[in-house]
């Protein structure tokens, strides 16, 4: 059962990742994309945290829809509405009601899948979220699975989003979604699964 505290805990703590890794972020998007990964997610997540400084008292879903709305206002490109749209889903499931930590991510992926149209190895933060949510459903969530997960989109060839002008070109270069996705489930893990 997730909980606001956990929640806006796990959110900061993606927040700090995100900022720490901003130029690594921005250096994988420099070849595939516009170089501003980084940049557009840091943007994002200082809104985040500020939107989420006095929710402390707010319900799930209130804590869900602020940080989706923030994302979807301050991060440009593909991003901002790529995970606007996972945090919309997870309001709307905890809404009705829905606390589980499995199934608030399987309605996220269910809504990434449908607004970026992307499939599991398409090269994008799908290739992420899929393998993660297997092991949140297996109670088997590790660092491991996060780093395999982000890896495995190196040898991709992109098919979707802005790398994929780059057909076979887009192969041995990480996706920027993919690893700030892995800063996400990392900080799930330490807040969340692991407390």
């Amino acid at each position: 059962m997730l909980t606001t505290t956990q929640t806006i805990a796990w959110l900061n703590n993606f927040a700090d990742k995100i900022e720490t890794n901003k130029a690594y972020l921005n250096d994988l998007d420099t070849p595939i994309g516009d170089g501003d990964h980084g940049s557009n997610m840091v943007r994002g997540l200082t809104a985040v945290k500020a939107t989420l400084a006095d929710k402390s008292n707010a319900d799930l879903t209130t804590v869900f829809k602020a940080t989706a709305l923030a994302l979807i206002s301050k991060v440009g490109g593909a991003a901002g509405p790529l995970y606007g749209t996972a945090f919309l889903e997870m309001a709307k499931a905890s809404k009705d009601g829905v606390t589980d930590l499995g199934i608030l991510l399987a309605t996220a992926l269910a809504g990434l899948k449908k607004r970026g149209g992307a499939a599991t190895g398409d090269k994008t933060l799908v290739d992420v979220w899929r393998p993660v949510l297997t092991a949140v459903h297996a109670d088997r969530l590790t660092s491991t699975v996060i780093k395999t997960a982000v890896e495995r989109t190196k040898p991709m060839v992109a098919k979707k989003g802005r790398a994929s002008y780059l057909g076979d070109r887009s192969i041995g270069h990480l996706d920027p979604g993919a690893v700030s996705s892995g800063y996400l489930f990392t900080a799930l893990l330490e807040t969340v699964v692991q407390s």
